[in-house]
């Protein structure tokens, strides 16, 4: 843990995510006042056009931090209460006896019982978690769809519950999220890409960070390749995409600077009160989208070695993009990876992800960027 940047083992360790399948990624650790930065691989496999540690990026679900965090302001000034029943708010979109038995702290932390609505968005995903019977051809038919978030969240709200309000552990589903910017936008009487944009991304100061309004990505980036599982061969690039099939819950476009420099605010207090914080670290098990029980907090998830500190942050993923940043509890140690490739990992005759190298690799990248 006192270990300072040791340069050239992170350098050793992106180049061998790269060697190991990954077409492109780039990073961003920090030690006190010390920085890193690096990257390898390539932007666009068809020119060669290599990624830079600046790009911009499609981060994913690290979105929920800044949701979450605006969200917590509304508590703070009194406008949504933590404990209360969504359908005291929102009773139109989570009716009856769920309504009154969901809360707001349930919705952030992922224990509402309400199902993951993407299967039913996207046809070919509908079997969903069951891998080998899923195919990506939706994916193309929705590239430039504007899906309305109200018929999203019905979705999610209409299908099978996961599970019972406050139950754990519960299971990690996207229509909480939904709810939650439905939420903000009753409370502040903007829209959430508004109100986050001024009280969560400019109060962090971040330059480089936006919710996006249009499919492209404005800036230096790199494409994003998505494999599918091994379905899409070779890997396709989505980096043009209408990201209305996630809104402010996962379509943040940043840099892994901005990630680092917006942890660091919201552990410094700048963008929510200590309590605040302290409430989003409150954890309970969760059950992944990948099928992993991990602890979740409101908006922030822990990740700690072996006799480490605890760092927090959050995991995203968009088609063909992913990215990761964590910061250490003391604020003094940071990481924040990006990554131009999803879904690597092809399917086994069971119909489960094989390993693959890119999987090592990438865990040793993390566990030098986060513990030297």
């Amino acid at each position: 843990m006192k270990n300072p940047l040791d340069s050239a083992a992170l350098d050793a360790a992106v180049e061998a995510v790269h060697r190991a399948g990954m077409p492109g990624l780039f990073a961003e650790v920090r030690d006190g006042d010390q920085v890193w930065r690096g990257a390898a691989g390539v932007a666009d496999m068809a020119t060669g056009r290599p990624v830079t540690a600046d790009m911009r990026h499609r981060v994913g679900s690290i979105t929920k931090i800044f949701t979450a965090a605006a969200v917590l302001q509304q508590v703070e000034n009194g406008r949504i209460g933590l404990d209360t029943p969504i359908g005291r708010y929102l009773p139109k979109l989570v009716p009856g006896e769920r309504g009154d038995a969901i809360t707001v702290r349930m919705l952030l932390n992922h224990t509402s019982g309400l199902a993951e609505y993407l299967p039913y968005a996207y046809p070919s995903l509908k079997a969903f978690p069951d891998l080998a019977n899923t195919g990506p051809q939706s994916l193309d038919d929705h590239r430039f769809t504007r899906f309305d978030p109200v018929e999203l969240i019905e979705m999610g709200v209409t299908a099978p519950a996961v599970g019972l309000p406050g139950g754990t552990p519960g299971v990690y589903s996207n229509t909480n999220y939904l709810l939650l910017v439905q939420l903000l936008e009753q409370a502040t009487g903007t829209t959430a890409e508004r109100y986050i944009t001024r009280n969560v991304i400019e109060r962090a100061g971040l330059r480089d960070t936006d919710l996006p309004a249009e499919p492209y990505v404005s800036g230096p980036h790199s494409l994003l390749y998505e494999s599918w599982f091994g379905m899409i061969d070779p890997p396709r690039d989505y980096s043009v995409y209408d990201m209305s099939w996630v809104g402010p819950s996962a379509s943040l476009i940043s840099t892994v600077s901005d990630l680092n420099r917006f942890h660091r605010a919201l552990l410094a207090g700048k963008i929510v009160t200590p309590s605040s914080l302290a409430q989003m670290q409150r954890t309970v098990p969760v059950v992944s989208q990948e099928g992993r029980v991990i602890d979740y907090g409101l908006g922030l998830h822990p990740m700690e070695g072996p006799g480490e500190g605890v760092f927090w942050g959050h995991g995203g993923t968009v088609w063909g993009g992913g990215a990761l940043a964590m910061i250490r509890a003391d604020g003094k140690r940071q990481m924040a990876v990006a990554v131009n490739m999803q879904r690597w990992n092809k399917l086994d005759s069971s119909g489960n992800p094989q390993p693959h190298p890119i999987d090592g690799a990438l865990a040793a990248l993390y566990r030098v960027a986060m513990y030297g």
